[in-house]
């Protein structure tokens, strides 16, 4: 089967709900894979454009995952996410925590052991609720030199970065919503899943939220090496081509490929799944474009129109009002900017604000 960008992008954006009316936390896909907190519209607003505004707090769970970006997930699926984010082997755990192997690796260190180790000292420490800061402090005087870096930047001696994420969930541990500098906290009862549920697959949920996709994508999205994707890739994936290029997506997805794109214009949020896709030519064809969506620092949000990213969006708080500057690709069709402003109104309502205003940069 070969398709094109578009019905790829449209594929995509009805797998992820994008557009839908109303949705329960049991029947919303993009939970199964994680919805990242990043930036001020976070998951809040991801899930809301999914049809899921305002979900019962006590119902989910704010985490450090995939990239140890922070991600939301349903508090029911606890055990399972565990088991379906725990790195496939040591040389995945070595990849995920970037410099920090390479310490461990010249001590002898396994990483998978190392990332266990840093987890036993943090659920000793975290009693209670305690401070990212505070918590790091106490680590860095239990830990062997091994786990610890120079850090420049700050003139200190402390644990890596990514270890520190990538542990706290071994060691039971959750973040609490809406904390800056994060606090984390222990999860009573916890206890990962002896093996990944289908449903939490992290390699099924890439291709069933984000295909067609190549064991490279995958990779890339988990941070993980792609001899481990590959190993773990479904068997039930089967081969399509888009515009020439050999990719894989779930058999029982093959028949949803071509379909309309959803109608209607929404505001993703700068971290949202549907920008998260690693064949970032595919959504993003212009490299002008591309470069301005994801920047490195103070990346925008995407307004996708008809299934297609046909611009950026900001928003600036100014007292009880929200300012929202449109970045077009391209010039603006005929309803754009009244469709956009439509989500406008919507956004700064999610932030308990009121719209102020819609300037088009450019």
């Amino acid at each position: 089967m070969e398709l094109t960008r578009r019905q790829v992008l449209a594929f995509r954006a009805r797998a992820q709900q994008l557009g839908r009316a109303t949705g329960s936390l049991e029947d919303t896909g993009v939970l199964d894979l994680g919805v990242q907190d990043t930036g001020t519209d976070g998951a809040a607003w991801a899930l809301a454009l999914r049809g899921l505004p305002g979900p019962p707090a006590e119902e989910l769970v704010l985490l450090w995952t995939l990239r140890g970006a922070p991600h939301v997930y349903r508090r029911a699926d606890l055990p399972g996410v565990a088991a379906a984010t725990a790195p496939f082997s040591d040389a995945d755990a070595a990849k995920r925590m970037f410099d920090a192997a390479r310490p461990l690796t010249a001590a002898g260190i396994p990483a998978l052991a190392g990332l266990d180790t840093v987890a036993a000292r943090m659920r000793e420490i975290v009693d209670r609720p305690t401070v990212k800061g505070e918590l790091s402090t106490r680590l860095t005087a239990v830990l062997e030199r091994p786990y610890l870096r120079d850090c420049v930047p700050c003139g200190a001696v402390h644990a890596y970065e990514q270890p520190f994420r990538l542990a706290a969930l071994r060691a039971g541990l959750e973040l609490e919503p809406g904390t800056s500098p994060p606090v984390l906290r222990r999860i009573e009862g916890f206890a990962p899943a002896g093996s990944t549920p289908e449903r939490l697959d992290v390699v099924r949920g890439y291709l069933r939220l984000l295909g067609p996709a190549t064991p490279k994508h995958v990779a890339e999205y988990l941070d993980a090496p792609p001899a481990d994707v590959r190993a773990h890739w479904p068997a039930d994936a089967v081969e399509v081509t888009v515009e020439g290029e050999r990719r894989w997506v779930l058999a029982a997805d093959a028949g949803q490929l071509v379909v309309e794109p959803p109608a209607g214009t929404v505001l993703l949020g700068s971290h949202d799944l549907f920008l998260q896709a690693r064949d970032r030519a595919t959504l993003v064809p212009d490299p002008a474009a591309a470069r301005e969506l994801w920047r490195t620092i103070g990346r925008p949000g995407a307004v996708l129109s008809a299934g297609d990213v046909v611009g950026t969006w900001r928003a600036r708080k100014a007292g009880r009002a929200l300012d929202v500057t449109l970045g077009p690709f391209g010039p603006v069709p005929p309803g754009l900017r009244a469709a956009v402003a439509a989500q406008a109104e919507r956004l700064a309502a999610s932030r308990g604000l009121a719209l102020r205003r819609l300037s088009i940069d450019g």
